[in-house]
């Protein structure tokens, strides 16, 4: 079985801090600790090889407690984090983060830009410059954002072309009204720039939790395959977020029967490739049996040895 790259999942334990965003009864079931060791079994059960985790709160702190965790645990391959980008010193604070223990597994940052009430906070000139800073330190940036701020997403991937921008949750589209427009059109001018890579993930918390099928998420999930392709999409679980609609074996099962209709290395991009190349995993993490070998460096390098992947 071609190892499976879970790229997007989240971890939080609430006697550390607590997490603002779950309030109210339904987030009820996520108002509790989620860490390594209960994630272990569900992604062993799966086939999952490795792992991306990601930030869940704008707190400094929380990053350098994810990078340890990921130096001691062989599943975290990749942490997204988070660092103030406006701040005019981001450059340093991003090389500081390189520095601390499991600090070689920083490969992205991701903000909230979700909850910021301007459209356009992506396009504003001091978050230009933090983004610039974030590709200039080798990272990606992943995008948390809303239909309505896919625009502004857009203007950024074009202004700051040499960073990858990660779209999460295929930005969140209205599984649930069963809608596609404007959504659509604004992912097809998102994906239409080289920059930018997309996570098969979310699609469940965006449907009826109780109710959803298959048959709701294809149309999602094809246009995403038609906008991206395999080797720009990836897939990712989002747990233990996802736990308020599916499990996570269930969440997986669904991604691959998304997929069935793609060849074999075209499946293995979206369960694996992607992620390596858009994040530049630690290829040990993936293939510890050619731990001396490196991923190429960056999506552009790829396309141009892609006849011979080095996992």
């Amino acid at each position: 079985m071609t190892p499976i790259v879970d790229a997007h999942h989240h971890l939080w334990d609430l006697s550390v801090r607590d997490q603002d965003w779950l309030t109210g009864d339904q987030l009820a079931p996520l108002r509790r600790d989620f860490s390594l060791a209960d994630l272990h079994p569900e992604a062993a059960a799966a086939g999952v090889r490795a792992s991306v985790l990601v930030q869940t709160v704008t707190v400094a702190a929380e990053t350098p407690e994810f990078l340890a965790l990921a130096a001691g645990d062989g599943l975290v391959a990749g942490v997204v984090g988070w660092t103030d980008l406006t701040a005019p010193e981001v450059a340093d604070r991003l090389a500081a983060l390189r520095e601390l223990p499991g600090g070689e597994r920083l490969v992205g940052i991701r903000h909230q830009v979700q909850g910021e009430p301007d459209p356009d906070w992506l396009v504003r000139p001091d978050v230009l410059r933090g983004l610039a800073a974030v590709a200039d330190a080798g990272l990606a940036y992943d995008l948390v954002v809303l239909p309505h701020q896919l625009p502004a997403a857009t203007a950024a991937a074009r202004a700051v072309p040499h960073l990858t921008f990660v779209l999460d949750h295929l930005g969140k589209p209205p599984v649930a009204s069963g809608e596609l427009e404007p959504w659509a059109r604004r992912l097809r001018r998102f994906a239409a720039l080289p920059n930018t890579v997309a996570k098969l993930s979310g699609l469940v918390t965006e449907a009826d939790w109780a109710h959803w099928t298959i048959p709701d998420l294809r149309p999602y999930a094809d246009l995403a395959l038609e906008a991206f392709g395999p080797d720009r999409l990836m897939f990712g679980s989002d747990w233990p977020v996802c736990l308020l609609a599916a499990p996570y074996g269930r969440v997986l099962a669904t991604a691959r029967e998304l997929t069935s209709a793609l060849g074999t290395d075209e499946r293995a991009e979206v369960f694996g490739g992607t992620a390596v190349r858009a994040y530049d995993l630690r290829c040990d993490a993936i293939c510890p049996e050619s731990s001396d070998v490196s991923p190429p460096d960056g999506i552009a390098e790829y396309r141009n040895s892609r006849e011979n992947p080095s996992c």
